[in-house]
């Protein structure tokens, strides 16, 4: 799962990005895109391996990608945000110092994101117009698609996100290619001065799925010390050590992902999956064989695993379930795939 961070210049994006992978920004890169993995923490895998005493552990991942700032007149920003168009989540970081206007910041994002797909979109109306006007084998596809898109592209010019409109399935499969920012789940990060006491800060007006109040410098800067600096210092700045992992938590929530585990003496993994993925998106997730191969997957609750203590405590209480490829993926699950 890709997240793309997204903020103008100056608003605290790479220092989210530094907290969240403990990866340095490399400031002559600023005009780039950095990539760098957050581990999704999850506190179920400590108490697997007291079950099953892996030799490895491996937690689930997000690729979080830092954009370069964008202009607060626009110009450049489409170039720059083509690049998280891959994204399944946007986070928008907002600088509330200075006597920034964070929710103005918030709706030029919309503005910016809006005029991206925009140019998308009616780069696309514009090349079928004119290819319906030639007798062509495949006219008759193009018709309906352009009559998919017009309506959007309507939407659009009148400063409508498409989230925000029900999409028909000859829609849906019109833009599936596009990948539109303003379809895409987005959650924001109000960035802080230091010596702001963050409960103190009013939400934006703005609607938006999830909204973190941090300073992002201070957390960053405690994250990089030691324990025992880090809690000499909290104790005589009466400051409060915010962990990553509570954000991190959060991308993944409004990317509406979840996670499953495999377990054994070998490893115990966690995995990522969307929410309502089936078994055989679970098993492809885990190898490609196993989705081509996919006879069936044995199926445990986290929860029973770890009150009853082992695998045969579970199997004895017949708590273990045999699920079909279109079983629907249970957050907590641990599966086994039986395949060919």
């Amino acid at each position: 799962m890709k997240i793309g961070i997204v903020g103008y210049q100056g608003s605290g994006k790479s220092s989210l990005f530094e907290w969240v992978t403990g990866e340095t920004a490399d400031p002559s890169l600023a005009h780039l895109t950095q990539m760098a993995m957050a581990t999704v923490p999850e506190p179920r895998v400590a108490q697997l391996c007291e079950i099953y005493q892996p030799k490895k552990v491996t937690l689930a991942s997000l690729e979080i990608v830092d954009t370069p700032g964008l202009s607060r007149s626009h110009e450049g920003n489409a170039a720059k945000l083509a690049a998280i168009r891959e994204a399944g989540c946007l986070v928008m970081v907002v600088g509330a110092y200075n006597d920034v206007d964070a929710d103005a910041d918030l709706s030029n994002f919309e503005d910016d994101l809006l005029m991206a797909d925009l140019e998308i979109v009616s780069g696309r109306v514009e090349r079928l117009r004119e290819s319906v006007k030639k007798p062509r084998p495949n006219r008759d596809e193009q018709v309906k698609e352009l009559e998919s898109l017009e309506p959007l592209l309507e939407a659009l010019s009148q400063g409508k996100p498409l989230r925000e409109i029900e999409l028909n399935p000859e829609q849906s499969r019109a833009i599936r290619s596009f990948q539109l920012f303003s379809e895409k789940p987005r959650m924001v990060v109000i960035n802080i001065a230091d010596d702001v006491d963050p409960t103190q800060i009013a939400a934006p007006e703005m609607a938006v799925e999830r909204c973190f109040i941090v300073s992002l410098g201070l957390q960053r800067d405690l994250a990089q010390m030691s324990a025992e600096e880090r809690a000499e210092f909290c104790n005589e700045m009466g400051v409060e050590t915010v962990v990553p992992e509570c954000l991190i938590r959060q991308m993944m929530d409004v990317s509406e992902q979840m996670l499953f585990f495999t377990a054994g003496d070998k490893e115990v993994r966690t995995w990522m999956l969307p929410i309502g993925g089936t078994a055989v998106e679970a098993a492809g997730n885990i190898h490609t064989d196993l989705a081509q191969g996919f006879i069936r997957a044995e199926t445990m609750n986290c929860e029973d695993l770890i009150r009853l203590g082992s695998e045969r405590e579970v199997k004895a209480q017949n708590l273990v379930r045999r699920e079909h490829r279109e079983y629907v993926i249970q957050d907590g699950d641990v599966i086994t795939i039986q395949h060919n």
